[in-house]
C-alpha cells in the first residue's frame, strides 16, 4: 500500500497529563462530553501510559473540545503541556 502525502496526513497534537487518572477517566470523560462521533474525528490514541503519566495524541482541529471535556469530566484531569512533536512534549 503506497503511504500518504505530508499534506494528506491527520495533523496530531501531543497532550501530555500528568496525575492519578486512568485511560477509562480519560475515555469516559471525552464520550460523555462530545460522544462516539466526536471521539472518532478527535483521533484520540494512547502513545504512553504509564502510572501518573499519559501521553495522548488527538487531531489539532478537536483540541479545544478535548480540554472542554476534560474541564466538564468528574474527576480532575490536568493537561501539563501541549506539544506538536513528541521529542518536545518529552524533553
Amino acid at each position: 500500500m503506497k503511504s500518504l502525502k505530508p499534506s494528506h496526513r491527520e495533523n496530531k497534537r501531543y497532550l501530555l497529563i500528568l496525575g492519578n487518572v486512568t485511560k477509562d477517566d480519560i475515555d469516559k470523560a471525552i464520550l460523555d462530553f462530545i460522544g462516539v462521533l466526536g471521539y472518532a474525528e478527535a483521533g484520540v490514541y494512547f502513545v504512553k501510559a504509564d502510572k501518573n503519566k499519559i501521553i495522548l495524541a488527538v487531531n489539532r482541529k478537536s483540541l479545544e473540545k478535548i480540554r472542554a471535556s476534560f474541564l466538564m469530566s468528574e474527576k480532575p484531569i490536568n493537561i501539563v503541556k501541549v506539544s506538536g512533536s513528541l521529542k518536545n512534549l518529552r524533553g
